[in-house]
């Protein structure tokens, strides 16, 4: 496959899932502000820490209340990581590699940025959390349409290493906003503010039921083991680093090159600590610790996976 078909495809799933992931945490913060709209906390600006564009949204707004941060995450055309920025980069790369996708792919992701951005257009919402729901919908249906219409073959590999790579970033930075800023009161953990807040993070993933079908009572080192470490939950760190482990061996071993794949031997050792590590050595070590060291390694599985495959005539990595 040519590099930049692969590099096409790659892009085009992860932005689509990180657009359908800014939906979640958009959806979830609008119900949490309806069910407690005395609650001190603020939990608008969170989620503009954790998108790591703070200073793109100060320069554009004063404030983050759920109007600035639902038109910057999801409308602005000029931030690069909006919604409607992700899909319209997904369409256009979608475009360009048409003939590797199936049909009904294609006019999933064509839809898609055209369903947000009669949105855009209509603003503001009557309904956001109507919106962000329909949102997520499609793009599930997104996902369907891609395992069900396209062989499971190298381009279907490198689309799912990129979404799978996106959503495991997208599934911790959840929980660096519930660790990190959503709950600063010490007052409050153990309550039935803090088992509402755990409760409205397993929604963002869409993992309640999946979650309370297996503990059925909110317990914060269970929450956090769903997230981070359980083996057959779609959306948790591990099922999805080690989805992504297994289409990059099919990726290499489909590509028949000697070369050293950097993005292996980054992932393959991620996946078996994530295997090896307790919830409670996390919780020793910190949260917000844990998760920035893994979002470094997502980024370098990133940038490897563009020395690897992306840039073919540059630079080899040596071997670790």
């Amino acid at each position: 496959m040519l590099s930049r078909v692969a590099e096409s495809i790659y892009w085009m799933s992860r932005q689509v899932e990180r657009a359908e992931n800014i939906a979640r945490f958009l959806e979830v913060t609008h119900n949490w502000t309806l069910d407690q709209p005395e609650d001190e906390v603020d939990h608008w600006l969170p989620l503009i820490e954790v998108s790591g564009d703070k200073q793109t949204f100060t320069a554009k707004h004063q404030l983050a209340n759920a109007e600035t941060v639902t038109q910057f995450l999801a409308f602005d055309t000029s931030y690069v990581n909006s919604m409607i920025s992700s899909l319209r980069q997904a369409r256009a790369n979608a475009r360009s590699v048409r003939e590797s996708l199936s049909s009904e792919t294609f006019e999933q992701v064509n839809d898609f940025y055209r369903f947000v951005a009669d949105a855009a257009k209509a603003q503001p919402l009557d309904s956001p959390n109507d919106f962000f729901d329909a949102v997520r919908r499609i793009a599930l249906q997104w996902t369907g349409v891609l395992d069900s219409t396209m062989s499971h073959d190298i381009a279907w590999h490198f689309a799912n290493t990129g979404r799978l790579i996106e959503r495991a970033d997208k599934t911790s930075r959840v929980l660096d906003v519930k660790y990190f800023h959503l709950l600063p009161r010490i007052d409050d953990v153990g309550t039935a503010i803090d088992d509402l807040q755990w409760s409205a993070l397993l929604s963002a993933i869409s993992g309640f039921e999946a979650y309370r079908r297996e503990h059925h009572l909110v317990d914060i080192e269970k929450v956090v083991g769903f997230f981070l470490f359980n083996r057959s939950f779609p959306r948790s760190i591990l099922y999805s680093i080690a989805g992504a482990a297994a289409s990059l061996e099919q990726i290499n071993d489909s590509s028949k090159s000697t070369r050293s794949r950097k993005a292996v031997q980054i992932m393959l050792p991620l996946q078996h600590r994530l295997q090896e590590t307790s919830v409670k050595e996390v919780l020793a070590g910190g949260m917000h610790q844990f998760v920035d060291v893994l979002q470094t390694e997502l980024n370098q599985i990133g940038e490897a996976l563009n020395h690897d495959y992306f840039h073919s005539l540059g630079p080899q990595w040596p071997s670790a």
